[in-house]
């Protein structure tokens, strides 16, 4: 079965190994976007003007102004005096204004005073909320009227002799 074989003249062909996974990674890390970090405004920072971005932001701070941002998080010491308007919104700190969202989660720490209009709201107890609850609308698809040929005119009634 296992034999030693008499040694020849020719060297046996070195066979290469396949790349590895981590070879190949660099070149697709350097094809990919970098994950997006969310922004964060500080405790101790106080903006007085809107604030608009397509990102991510957390606020522990204070904003007197209007946020439009893609996500918002509102953290426990987080305080915003105007309109919010983002496609997720959490709450766990304070809000003065209205929020407009797809998705809005009010959490047990949240204090909202204003209207909310959402496809999504949630609210956890012991969470705050003053205003109107207003549910988005999805515009009806319009039906369009079936093309109609047109009607050919009718035949004048022929006079009668009399």
């Amino acid at each position: 079965m296992f034999s030693k074989q008499a040694k020849s003249g020719k060297t046996p062909a070195r066979i290469e190994p396949l790349p590895t996974p981590m070879a190949v990674a660099p070149v697709e890390q350097a094809r990919r976007a970098p994950p997006k970090v969310a922004s964060l405004l500080s405790a101790d920072l106080t903006i007085e003007g809107s604030v608009t971005g397509e990102g991510e932001l957390q606020i522990d701070g204070v904003v007197k102004g209007d946020v439009r941002v893609g996500r918002l998080t509102v953290g426990e010491t987080g305080h915003i005096e105007g309109g919010v308007y983002a496609e997720v919104v959490e709450v766990r700190g304070r809000v003065v204004g209205a929020i407009t969202s797809k998705q809005v989660r009010l959490y047990g720490t949240s204090y909202v005073d204003g209207d909310i209009t959402h496809e999504q709201l949630a609210m956890e107890t012991g969470a705050f909320f003053q205003g109107r609850s207003l549910k988005f609308q999805r515009p009806a698809p319009v039906a369009q009227p079936a093309p109609q040929a047109e009607a050919a005119p009718l035949p004048l009634p022929k006079p009668v002799a009399g």
